[in-house]
């Protein structure tokens, strides 16, 4: 049952990563893209969250490892994703701010994150 598991988190943040790589943010010619254009390729994706309801949440990074239980390298490409986004940019900080306390308070440094700090 644990492999289950493993293997259905792994499979989430491989999702994440496609859409990522969709999104051209891992090849570095990222476009604009919106909030929307995000809803529909996770949509496609057939994620098991709902991004609204993941934005809605007190703590959504929280939210994404309790209850999704999203690896770090999942919340990684999930705020990455989100913060090339026409999404607030208020609402981006806070959650690159909590998302980058999440990690490295668990040994996960991300590059890509930290270099999102102050943009």
């Amino acid at each position: 049952m644990e492999d289950f598991i493993i293997r259905e988190i792994d499979r989430i943040g491989e999702m994440l990563m496609k859409i990522a790589r969709k999104l051209g943010l891992l090849d570095g010619c990222a476009q604009d893209y919106t909030l929307a254009d995000v809803k529909e390729e996770f949509g496609k994706a057939s994620l098991p969250f709902d991004l609204e309801s993941v934005l809605r949440e007190d703590n959504p990074i929280l939210y994404l490892v309790e209850k999704v239980e999203l690896s770090n390298q999942g919340i990684e490409f999930f705020i990455d994703i989100l913060f090339h986004s026409d999404l607030d940019d208020a609402v981006k900080e806070a959650l690159l701010k909590d998302a980058l306390a999440y990690l490295d308070s668990r040994g996960y440094y991300s590059f890509r994150l930290h270099s999102l700090v102050s943009k």
